[in-house]
């Protein structure tokens, strides 16, 4: 038991010991600050995959919006536009209805 103490007492060991400690959770590069930074790397990474798809698909819609029908369409659809002679009626079913809770 007392040469495995003595191998821990001996000075040489005890400086690689603490240096190893430093440099893997105090130093300001240790290696809890390199996994984070990877980490944040590859999300990133990620959300750069993510808006790349979704400007390709941005890309195809305005190719689309550039006929007068297909944005006449959009307009109709999403934003509720209407001709001047017409008039627009907005059914919804009682599924898509918010109900309030009556709590009584």
């Amino acid at each position: 038991m007392i040469p495995f103490f003595a191998i821990f007492l001996n000075k040489y060991v005890l400086i690689i010991l603490v240096f190893v400690i430093w440099m893997l959770f105090l130093d300001t590069n240790s290696w809890l600050i390199h996994r984070e930074l990877d980490q944040e790397i590859k999300e990133l990474n990620d959300n750069k995959e993510y808006y790349k798809k979704e400007i390709v698909k941005d890309q195809k819609n305005i190719k689309v919006l550039k006929d007068s029908s297909e944005l006449e369409k959009f307009a109709r659809e999403e934003y509720f536009m209407k001709r001047d002679n017409e008039e627009i009626y907005i059914i919804e079913y009682e599924d898509s209805i918010h109900k309030k809770k009556n709590n009584d």
